[in-house]
């Protein structure tokens, strides 16, 4: 069986390709990083260098295929709604476009949880319990619209996937952030960092991707996935900095204050079309407030998904490589 991964060179990419390698089947990995792609290419895997948004490339690079994982996004919190609607949204049609003329029959599209995020605590949030629309930011809007495009293409048998909190060995995003705001100032903490939020092992990802190109049942449904295992979020933090050996500091901060200043820098930006991500968002607020987990049932029944990998053996993991390089 042969599968193209698109975002093959980003950091979900990169496992998603080693998942399917090792399973046996033929990979094309697709992305824009030539020096990362030639570091895949090897054993049962081609890497094509190319974009998504441009209709041309993937109508290339999907030549052939039995399935398509498109993993590729610009994932990020701020930005100009033209990149995020190019890339997420027009990608997405491209892609579908690329299955439909080269008669591809799976398809799994990585989307995001944060489409639930609102200003609530939400525990064991289901598949269906997604919003239509959610202005909070272009990202979430984004990836609603994306996944609006892939139900309407229902000639292609096509499942989505909302994974959550993805960290791992090559995270770009979430752990070293936190690091990073840890040594200047400290991390931002409401309530004492008690509110309950699920992270997943990039592995377990991967995993589930397999799964869902493997799945009969999975055609046309959307699944949830996590670690399964919801935690405090100080106790991921006090975790994770022990592990790596730095000690934590934590800023305790008013919510009705840092709304203000959320909502005064958003407006800042928004008018003076300011690029650069904001200071604090009321995207990063939300999730640094309240508790939200997702019930993964559905897939653990439909797909048989159960993480290989649990939170602290990811941690070890991401603590040693950093502290060997």
């Amino acid at each position: 069986m042969k599968i193209l991964v698109t975002g093959a060179t980003g950091f979900l990419g990169k496992y998603v390709v080693e998942e399917l390698k090792e399973a046996g089947y033929e990979v094309t990995a697709f992305g824009r990083n030539q020096l990362i792609g030639e570091q895949l290419a090897g054993d049962a895997v081609t890497f094509i260098q190319g974009d998504f948004t441009k209709l041309s490339d993937i109508l290339t690079a999907s030549k052939g295929m039995d399935a398509v994982v498109h993993a590729g996004a610009l994932s990020t919190v701020w930005g100009k709604w033209e990149d995020f609607y190019q890339t997420n949204v027009i990608g997405t049609e491209n892609v579908l476009e690329a299955c439909e003329t080269n008669q591809i029959k799976r398809l799994v599209f990585i989307s995001s949880p944060s489409i639930y995020a609102a200003a609530k605590d939400q525990l064991q949030v289901k598949e269906a319990e997604a919003p239509k629309t959610n202005e909070l930011n272009f990202y979430i809007k984004s990836k609603l619209l994306a996944e609006q495009r892939i139900h309407e293409k229902k000639q292609i048998d096509s499942v989505i996937l909302r994974p959550r909190g993805l960290f791992g060995v090559g995270d770009t995003s979430i752990i070293p952030r936190l690091i990073k705001v840890n040594k200047k100032i400290g991390i931002p903490l409401f309530d004492g960092g008690q509110q309950l939020v699920d992270v997943t092992c990039v592995e377990n990802v991967a995993l589930a991707i397999r799964l869902s190109l493997e799945s009969e049942k999975a055609i046309g449904e959307t699944y949830n996935i996590t670690n399964d295992e919801p935690a405090p979020f100080k106790d991921i933090l006090d975790q994770l900095h022990q592990e790596i050996g730095v000690p934590v500091r934590y800023l305790s901060l008013s919510y009705s204050l840092m709304y203000g200043v959320a909502s005064t820098l958003e407006k800042i930006y928004t008018v003076f079309r300011i690029t650069k991500e904001p200071l604090f968002t009321k995207y990063t607020l939300y999730l640094l407030k309240y508790s939200q987990t997702l019930s993964i049932e559905k897939a653990k029944n439909e797909l048989n998904y159960q993480p290989k990998m649990t939170i602290t053996e990811g941690i070890k993991n991401y603590a040693e490589h950093y502290r060997n390089h």
